[in-house]
């Protein structure tokens, strides 16, 4: 799904670390790019370690406020260093903003990407407001409390579903927008709607403002339960896009709690019927509702099959 690397991150342009570069002048105006080997190559563990130890001896700690991490070596078996960077974030005072696995399909697919328990990076980053990742195999998370925190965004062909009820159990006082792509069960993505309800309750989360819970096979089931979900009341954006959702969903969701709050409400990539699209956005006249990006079921064999956007 991913074919280039993001080119900005946390408002900064990204910039590659190589060691003995020149380090720009104010070195907190770029987003770092850590990452080893080019498109083919299969690098050693070893040389991410040393790419790493290297930038905290040649960048000032105190002046890196993004970091973005590609390839740390054989990514798609072997899991993310956290240990490692749980090192360097607790040099780097002034981290705000933090990717993990920003790596293209050429280098791994997205639900190959091997992660590890990532707790200890939030623990030992109680200033980080940023945090992607990318990636669901083997994801760890234990629930936290973390005042730092303004956006949240997991990126998935399947995440666990311990991953979506430990993030509802944290408590996030000042998160203001939580993404997570729910993805499809072979490729991980497990959660119930017993995972979602600690998030969908929204305890933990009373600065929320932008929900998404996207990519979703079990989007209708996602839709059912949003309708009466308490964190709804509190949203302004409210995302349910790339998913399976059909009208079966859609009916559940306006049979529910009023959504005329929300500034906006993204449907796009959809199995809606083109009466479902338009009761949809007339049921919401003041609300931007994208329901853009409408698919047909593929029949094959007398069985029925519906994609998500991103599996693999």
């Amino acid at each position: 799904m991913f074919r280039t690397h993001v080119s900005s991150f946390a408002g900064l342009p990204v910039r590659p670390f190589t060691p003995g570069m020149e380090v720009p002048a104010d070195p907190s105006a770029v987003a770092w790019r850590l990452e080893v080997g080019d498109l083919g190559d299969e690098p050693e563990p070893e040389e991410f370690v040393a790419l790493v130890e290297t930038m905290i001896k040649e960048v000032p700690a105190e002046s890196v406020r993004a970091v973005v991490i590609g390839e740390w070596g054989m990514a798609y078996e072997r899991p993310l260093p956290v240990e490692l960077l749980v090192n360097a974030v607790s040099r780097w005072t002034g981290l705000r903003a933090l990717f993990l696995a920003d790596l293209v399909s050429e280098q791994c697919e997205l639900s190959w990407l091997t992660h590890d328990d990532i707790t200890g990076l939030l623990t030992a980053c109680p200033q980080l407001e940023t945090l992607w990742v990318r990636g669901g195999q083997d994801l760890r998370l234990d629930a936290v409390r973390h005042v730092g925190l303004r956006e949240l965004r997991f990126e998935s062909g399947g995440l666990p579903g311990a991953v979506v009820r430990s993030v509802g159990e944290c408590d996030l006082p000042n998160l203001e927008r939580l993404e997570m792509w729910l993805g499809r069960s072979d490729y991980g993505g497990d959660a119930t709607i017993h995972d979602l309800a600690p998030l969908l309750a929204g305890a933990g989360l009373p600065a929320l403002r932008r929900l998404g819970l996207r990519n979703a096979a079990i989007a209708d089931v996602v839709a059912r339960v949003v309708a009466t979900a308490p964190v709804v009341s509190r949203l302004s954006v409210l995302d349910l896009s790339m998913g399976n959702l059909t009208d079966k969903g859609l009916t559940a969701l306006l049979a529910g709690q009023p959504l005329t709050h929300l500034a906006e409400l993204d449907l796009h990539h959809h199995y809606l019927s083109e009466p479902a699209q338009q009761r949809v956005v007339a049921a919401l006249p003041g609300v931007r509702v994208d329901v853009s990006g409408g698919r047909a079921p593929h029949v094959y064999d007398g069985r029925t099959y519906r994609f998500t956007a991103a599996g693999e």
